[in-house]
């Protein structure tokens, strides 16, 4: 996949729906009842970059303070949706050793990974800040956790929504109408190619999550060192 040309289409396609009025609201956002959970690899950016995010979301803020925008403690980059969030998961149903088990076997070999954030893009319903990496080990380390999980016999739902390939955040989400259409655009299209910093990560975490990783449902299970 050439993830630029990839972004560049998203962003394209998101942003006539948003001028027309054909973008999607997330209605569970606010739901009280919205027992959707799930495990999930992932990686947290560094400081740095999640503050240069929070510059961009004010601005947003600013226009419109009612759309749902991601604080700095659930900003995070989705390795592999292990178990992708359904309602009812149960933490207690799954074996964890086990799952740590592979997920260690899958990390074996994959190292120097950085992952450079450079602009933005959205789809219908959401704003993400674009994420490139510096080698392909991030997709080694996706189809390693692909043929491993698969070939084991343990619950299991990677690609049942889609084949992650990106190395996205998604800080904003659309909860409401948006009341500001052309500011919006405005400040996404300043912000289509900003430097928001790249990263050397060194650990992964897996956790069981909700939908939106909220910190304070999120629940660490275990984190991994790279090599």
């Amino acid at each position: 996949m050439d993830l630029n040309e990839h972004y560049t289409t998203l962003y394209k396609e998101s942003v006539e729906k948003i001028a027309a009025d054909t973008y999607q609201i997330d209605t569970q956002i606010d739901s009280a009842t919205d027992n959707r959970f799930g495990i999930t690899l992932l990686i947290r950016p560094d400081i740095h970059i999640k503050n240069k995010i929070q510059g961009f979301l004010e601005e947003l803020k600013a226009i419109d303070p009612e759309q749902y925008y991601y604080p700095n403690s659930d900003v995070h980059i989705t390795v592999l949706s292990i178990i992708s969030c359904y309602d009812g998961f149960n933490l207690a149903t799954i074996s964890i050793p086990d799952y740590v088990k592979i997920i260690k076997k899958s990390l074996v070999g994959i190292q120097d990974i950085t992952i450079n954030f450079q602009g933005i893009t959205a789809s219908p319903s959401a704003i993400m800040v674009q994420g490139f990496t510096n080698t392909n080990s991030l997709n080694d380390l996706r189809n390693n956790l692909r043929t491993n999980f698969i070939n084991s016999g343990l619950e299991q739902s990677i690609d049942e929504r889609y084949s992650i390939q990106t190395a996205h955040t998604t800080v904003a989400r659309f909860r409401k109408e948006i009341k500001n259409k052309e500011k919006l655009l405005e400040i996404l299209e300043k912000y289509r190619d900003f430097d928001f910093g790249k990263f050397n990560f060194k650990e992964c975490h897996l956790v069981y999550n909700d939908w939106y990783q909220r910190d304070e449902l999120v629940k660490e299970i275990h984190e991994f060192r790279l090599k």
